[in-house]
């Protein structure tokens, strides 16, 4: 069952510069209405007016005011709110800034001291996404031609796609195949020509287990390190007495041990070249990519 979600009383905007605020506030320490105003284009009375509304509606104990900082700080007692209160909210925010200020000159987004590494893009064209996401939405048949490492040339095949998934570095969607008669990942960069709607198929992703079923990674520093290292990798990895527990679905197993750069096939010669290791590998076994 999917988490329960909050409920706010606020419109897509207003939540937006709500979070806005309430990171700025958390992880740099001052607001001031000038990080509204650069950022959404507003005027300083809006951007004075959504402080104020935030402090009235959202946290009324999160702000407090500065003199000297010219500025508000997070109280002592500042509880997270609109926000999870991680700092990958806060670094992801000036990634993204970061991206649009290299797109448009025009645009100040104060993202000084900050720096992303860009991975290739796997572009694929808006005519082969979008009967893709129709398709899953309304569970049905999908007509595609499909390359792959195995049949690098066109193959016809019928799908039903029921999830687009990102695995980090690309995008796949999940979904039955009528020719393996599985529920299998179709990576978006291989498909080819434009794929064609069909009739409704039976195959959702009620029925497809791997998908479904919840697993729990437990991720542990490598055994052969010393003491004194293992306890640095459980603080980079913010581990709890030593372990590290990830929930993914069955199906995603295989990736989110990727995203690690932990290869189950192979045992490094050396501890220090992947530190951490998996505790349960037996039970991951039936998830695993043979």
């Amino acid at each position: 069952m999917p988490a329960a979600r909050t409920q706010w009383p606020f419109r897509w905007e207003l939540l937006v510069r709500y979070r806005f605020i309430e990171i700025i506030a958390l992880w740099e320490g001052r607001l001031t209405t000038r990080h509204l105003c650069t950022t959404f284009g507003i005027g300083r009375q809006q951007a004075s007016k959504d402080i104020n509304a935030y402090l009235r509606e959202v946290g009324p104990a999160n702000l407090e005011y500065d003199k000297y900082l010219k500025g508000y700080k997070p109280t002592s007692g500042f509880t997270p709110r609109v926000t999870r209160g991680l700092a990958d909210e806060y670094l992801h925010l000036m990634a993204r800034n970061n991206e649009l200020s290299s797109m448009f000159e025009s645009l100040d987004l104060q993202v000084a001291n900050m720096e992303v590494l860009s991975v290739p893009v796997r572009d694929v064209p808006p005519q082969i996404v979008r009967p893709i996401v129709s398709a899953a939405r309304q569970q049905k048949r999908l007509e595609v031609d499909y390359v792959s490492i195995n049949a690098p040339d066109r193959e016809g095949r019928v799908i039903v796609p029921h999830t687009l998934v990102h695995t980090g570095l690309r995008w796949h969607v999940r979904g039955w195949c009528e020719k393996n008669q599985e529920y299998r990942d179709f990576v978006l960069s291989r498909f080819r020509g434009d794929p064609e709607i069909m009739d409704t198929s039976p195959h959702g992703y009620e029925d497809d287990v791997a998908w479904r079923e919840q697993v729990t990674i437990r991720l542990v520093p490598d055994s052969r390190l010393h003491p004194a290292k293992q306890a640095v990798v459980a603080g980079d990895y913010g581990m709890s007495n030593g372990v590290l527990k990830i929930t993914t679905r069955g199906s995603l197993v295989q990736y989110a041990l990727q995203s690690l750069r932990i290869d189950t096939s192979v045992v490094q010669m050396k501890p220090e070249a992947q530190q951490i290791m998996v505790e349960n590998l037996s039970e991951l076994e039936p998830y695993l990519f043979h």
